[in-house]
C-alpha cells in the first residue's frame, strides 16, 4: 500500500511539474512539408531584416545516426537590435539567445512552429517580466511563426 501511495504521489508531482511548462510553449499549425515551412521560415526572418546563424536538421541528423525521428528543423535567429537589452540587464541570456523556432511534424503528419515564450526563456534570470523587449521578441517570434505557417 505504502508503494502504491509513493507512486502514485509521484506521478501526480509529475504532472503537476509538466503542466506549466506545456503552458509556456507556444505552437501555430503551418501548410506544408516541414522543409517548405522552414523555407518559409528562413525567408521570413531574412526579410525581416534579422540574422540565420543556423538551420539544424534535427530529422536528418537522427536519420544519419541510424535513429528514428520526426522531421524537425530548428531555425536559429536573431537580432542584436532586441537580444542585446537582455543582456544588458542579464548577460546570462546569452545562454539563451539568439531566439529559436522549431518546424517539425507530428504523428498525425501534420507541421507545427513551436516556441518558447521568451517571459518564461528568462524567467530564471534578473530580467523583468514587463522588460519591453520581451514583448517584441514574442512578437517577432509569433508573427514569423504566422508568416512561414500560411502556405503562399
Amino acid at each position: 500500500m505504502h508503494r502504491l501511495a509513493i507512486a502514485a504521489a509521484t506521478a501526480a508531482l509529475g504532472a503537476a511539474l509538466a503542466a506549466p511548462a506545456a503552458a509556456d510553449i507556444d505552437r501555430v499549425s503551418a501548410e506544408g512539408s516541414v522543409a517548405e515551412v522552414a523555407d518559409r521560415l528562413e525567408a521570413a526572418v531574412s526579410e525581416a531584416g534579422a540574422t540565420v546563424f543556423a538551420r539544424v536538421d534535427h530529422g536528418g541528423g537522427a536519420a544519419e545516426a541510424g535513429l528514428e525521428l520526426a522531421d524537425a528543423q530548428l531555425l536559429i535567429f536573431g537580432n542584436p537590435q532586441i537580444g542585446t537589452p537582455a543582456m544588458q540587464d542579464d548577460i546570462r541570456a546569452g545562454l539563451f539567445l539568439p531566439l529559436k523556432l522549431l518546424v517539425h511534424a507530428d504523428a498525425d503528419g501534420g507541421t507545427w512552429i513551436t516556441w518558447e515564450e521568451p517571459e518564461e526563456t528568462f524567467d530564471d534570470l534578473e530580467i523583468d517580466d514587463d522588460a519591453a523587449y520581451l514583448g517584441k521578441m514574442e512578437s517577432a517570434l509569433q508573427g514569423f511563426a504566422d508568416a512561414a505557417a500560411g502556405g503562399s
